[in-house]
C-alpha cells in the first residue's frame, strides 16, 4: 500500500460504537488517508481496527500503537493478513513495546529491554507459519529513540513517532533513510484563546509526563527537566500542542513536512474538552486543503 500525506490520530478508548462508526465514516468522506488509533486498557487493537475497517470504504486504519504485550507475534501476523485479506489491505499494524506500568502494573508481564525486545517480536513475526498471506506487510514501530528507529528502517516500512517535535523528526528521517515510512503525530487545537490551548495542552499531556519513556524523549530533543515540571512550561506545551490560527496551525505541520515527514497523523483536540475529536479542525486541516 501507499502511505497518503494526512492521517487522524484520534483517541478512541473513551467513544462508544456509534462514535467509532461516525468517526470512520467521517474521516473517509474528508478524504483523510489514514485513521490511527491508541490500545491502552480499553478496546484490543485489532478487534477495533476490524470495526473501523467495516465501517469505511477507502481509508486506511492503523494501530497507533497496539501493544506487543497484549498478544504473541503469531497472532499479531494473524491479525495483520486477516484484516488485509478481509478489507482490501487497508490495514497498518503499528506495535510499541508501551510502558512499564501499562505492561507491569496492568498486565502483568515483565517488561523486556525495548530495542530487544521489540526485535524477538518481529523476528517471530517474520517466522510465523500461517496458512493465510497478505497482499503486502504494512507494518510500523513506535519509534523515539535512534536505536528503535534503526530497527523500524531495518525490519519494517517504518516508524510512527508520538509527541515529538519538527526536530525529532529531523533526526528520525535521518536515522530511517529516505525510503522508508516517517508518520508523524502532531495534537493541535484549534483556537486563538490563549488560556483555553494551553489547558487543553496541559490536561492532555498529563498522562505522558508521568512515563519515562516520553520524559526521557524529550531531553533528547532538547527541553530541560525545569521545562517539565508542574505539567510543563509555555515552550513545552506549544511544542506539543499546536494552537492558533489556521496558518499558524498550518505552519507547524508543514514544518514536520520540511523536517521529512511521509505523512503527518492530525490529533485535533477539542478546544471544549470533549473525548471526541474537533471536527472544526478536522474538516479544516482536511487532505483537499493541502493540494
Amino acid at each position: 500500500m501507499q502511505m497518503g500525506k494526512i492521517g487522524a490520530w484520534v483517541a478512541t478508548n473513551a467513544l462508544d460504537k456509534h462514535q467509532l462508526a461516525d468517526l470512520a465514516r467521517g474521516l473517509d468522506n474528508l478524504g483523510y488517508d489514514a485513521l490511527w488509533y491508541p490500545e491502552s486498557t480499553s478496546y484490543d487493537s485489532l478487534s477495533l481496527g476490524a470495526f473501523l475497517l467495516s465501517k469505511s470504504e477507502r481509508l486506511a486504519v492503523a494501530s497507533g500503537i497496539a501493544n506487543i504485550y497484549a498478544r504473541d507475534a503469531y497472532t499479531a501476523v494473524a491479525g495483520h493478513n486477516s484484516l488485509n485479506m478481509l478489507y482490501g489491505d487497508r490495514f497498518v499494524l503499528g506495535l510499541g513495546v508501551s510502558h512499564v506500568p501499562l505492561v507491569t502494573g496492568r498486565r502483568g508481564h515483565k517488561y523486556g529491554k525495548p530495542v530487544a525486545t521489540m526485535r524477538d517480536y518481529l523476528e517471530q513475526m517474520d517466522a510465523a507459519d500461517l496458512d493465510l498471506g497478505a497482499p503486502t506487510r504494512n507494518l510500523v514501530l513506535a519509534a523515539l529513540g535512534p536505536k528503535m528507529l534503526q530497527l523500524a528502517r531495518d525490519m519494517t516500512c517504518g516508524a510512527l513517532p508520538y509527541c515529538g517535535t519538527p526536530k525529532h523528526t529531523s533526526m528520525a528521517r535521518e536515522v530511517l533513510g529516505p525510503k522508508k515510512w516517517l508518520c508523524v503525530e502532531q495534537k493541535i487545537c484549534f483556537t486563538q484563546d490563549e488560556r483555553i490551548a494551553r489547558d487543553v495542552a496541559s490536561s492532555g499531556m498529563a498522562r505522558y509526563l508521568a512515563l519515562e519513556n516520553y520524559r526521557n524523549h524529550w531531553f533528547r530533543i532538547g527541553f530541560s527537566k525545569n521545562e517539565l515540571v508542574a505539567g510543563g512550561n509555555e515552550r513545552f506545551l506549544d511544542s506539543m500542542v499546536l494552537w492558533g490560527s489556521e496558518d499558524t496551525i498550518r505552519e507547524g505541520l508543514q514544518a514536520h513536512f520540511d523536517a521529512g515527514a511521509t505523512h503527518v497523523a492530525i490529533q485535533a483536540l477539542d478546544p471544549a474538552g470533549k473525548a471526541t475529536p474537533d471536527w472544526n479542525a478536522l474538516e479544516t486541516f482536511a487532505p483537499e486543503s493541502w493540494v
